[in-house]
Parts: structure tokens; C-alpha cells; sequence
């Protein structure tokens, strides 16, 4: 099997300030990872090679340096990891990030998966897998919490909001995962050392034959203009009473009134 996956850096969401006066998002200083659900993608992807056997290559579109964030892939258990990194890239959204990706997969070559998580937890757009696999013309099947693979097939158990889905598909096949699927590993320091010697590639926009012009803000369909905080105030109702049940009483009547909880 080989198996591709799609990483992205991120910031980490949990360390994020916001100033309160403006409401802008204080991210400078703010340090960078795998995002969360494209590390159970990668775990997964490990998992299918302890089982088969083959390689597993990951995939990230940058325009910062994410080399610490692949080392980090390739002490998991990646077998080589490629960076498509070029300043132009800034400010791209996802039209040009799938469509670079897209451009370095036809260069890698033959594959039999892609594994991508269900969304990146900066965007959450959900749509850089869906566009991927059809710009590559292949399946795709969304939000896998179970990846059964036999004779060349994949039988996949979707998760949906109110059921579960049953799919089954002829590789190559795209395949997004959600949280679910697995618990993604810690690398040991001995895996962390092996990973300093793993190969990482780094390709620029000309290596893969794209002018710059299609990427980064003018490349891009969607712009966005601003990203703010909402603004959250506490309503200060304080609920008072003679006994424990009076309170509980009053509260779950208030709690009903706002819509919190059925009547």
C-alpha cells in the first residue's frame, strides 16, 4: 500500500488571545502543529502500513516553514514527507491550497490512498478532501470512523449526524477521517531521532510548474476580510431562594425561559 496524507500546520487554537479593545486575534508568538484531525489521518495512515506493509508519504502546502511540523509526521511513522512551500502561497485559500496540492500528488505519482482529516481546526471548511479527490478524479468518502481495506478495496463506516454509513470502494480512493477513528500515537525520543535522518522534500511552486499569479491572494476565490472575536456578554441574573429546590426551581425555569433546555 501507499498511502498519501494531507497535513497542515496550524496554529495551536487553545493558546489564542484576544485583544480585548479591538477584538482582533493576538497570533504572533503562537506556536505551530499538526492539525489535530490530520493526525489521526496520519495514525491511520501508519496503521495500514504496520498491517500491509508499503509507505506512507506525507503531503503539506505552506507558506511558512513547517519542516519541525514534518519531522513531527515522520517520527509518527511517515516514510518521507514533502513540502510545497513558497512565500507566495500566503494568504491562499482553499481553491489554491487544493489545487497545489493536487499538482504535487500528480508528481508523486501512483498511490492507493489519501487520507485527509474531516477539517483543519483553524478552517473547518471540511472541503479540501471533496475538492481534491475531484480535481484527481477519483472517490472520495467522507468522515471515516473505521477503514477496512481487502483486495484492493476499502469498506469504510461513515459517521453522520443521526446514523452511520456503510461504503465500499476500489482504491486509489480519497478518504476523510474524523476524531473517532483512532487515538493518535506519542513518537518515542527514538523515533524522534530515526526521524531527523527520514527524507523531507522541499518543492517550490516552479518545481511543480504553477505561476505564482494563480496563488495567494490573486489566485484565490475566496477573501477573507476580517476575523474577530464575537463579543460575549454575561447577563448577571442571580437566582436566590430559601431552600436548595426553590433555587434548582427558579433556575430551570429561567434556563427554560432563555431556550437553554425543553419544556
Amino acid at each position: 500500500m501507499r498511502v498519501l496524507v494531507c497535513l497542515k500546520q496550524v496554529v495551536d487554537v487553545t493558546q489564542i488571545r484576544v485583544d480585548s479593545s479591538t477584538g482582533q486575534l493576538i497570533l504572533s508568538g503562537i506556536p505551530r502543529k499538526i492539525s489535530d484531525f490530520d493526525k489521526n489521518a496520519l495514525e491511520e495512515a501508519v496503521k495500514i502500513k504496520e498491517k500491509f506493509g508499503g509507505e506512507v508519504v506525507a503531503v503539506t502546502v505552506t507558506s511558512e516553514d513547517a519542516k519541525s511540523t514534518l519531522r513531527e509526521a515522520l517520527a509518527i511513522g511517515a516514510d518521507k514527507a514533502y513540502m510545497i512551500y513558497d512565500s507566495a502561497l500566503e494568504n491562499s485559500d482553499i481553491t489554491v491550497t487544493t489545487f497545489v496540492l493536487a499538482e504535487a500528488i500528480k508528481k508523486l505519482g501512483n498511490f492507493d490512498l489519501i487520507l485527509c482529516g474531516e477539517a483543519t481546526i483553524d478552517g473547518y471548511s471540511g472541503q479540501v478532501g471533496p475538492r481534491l479527490a475531484e480535481i484527481l478524479g477519483i472517490p472520495v468518502i467522507t468522515y471515516a470512523r473505521k477503514i477496512e481495506i481487502e483486495n484492493g478495496s476499502v469498506t469504510v463506516e461513515r459517521s453522520l449526524e443521526d446514523s452511520t454509513e456503510v461504503v465500499r470502494s476500489k482504491t486509489p480512493v480519497l478518504i476523510t477521517v474524523v476524531r473517532e477513528i483512532n487515538e493518535p500515537r506519542i513518537p518515542s525520543l527514538m523515533a524522534i531521532m530515526k526521524a531527523s535522518k527520514k527524507e523531507l522534500n522541499v518543492w517550490s511552486l516552479e518545481d511543480l510548474g504553477i505561476p505564482k499569479e494563480k496563488v495567494g491572494l490573486q489566485g484565490s476565490v475566496i477573501k477573507i476580510l476580517e476575523v474577530k472575536a464575537p463579543k460575549v456578554e454575561r447577563k448577571g441574573i442571580k437566582i436566590e431562594g430559601e431552600t436548595p429546590e426553590e433555587i434548582a426551581d427558579k433556575l430551570v425555569k429561567a434556563l427554560m425561559q432563555e431556550g437553554v433546555i425543553g419544556r
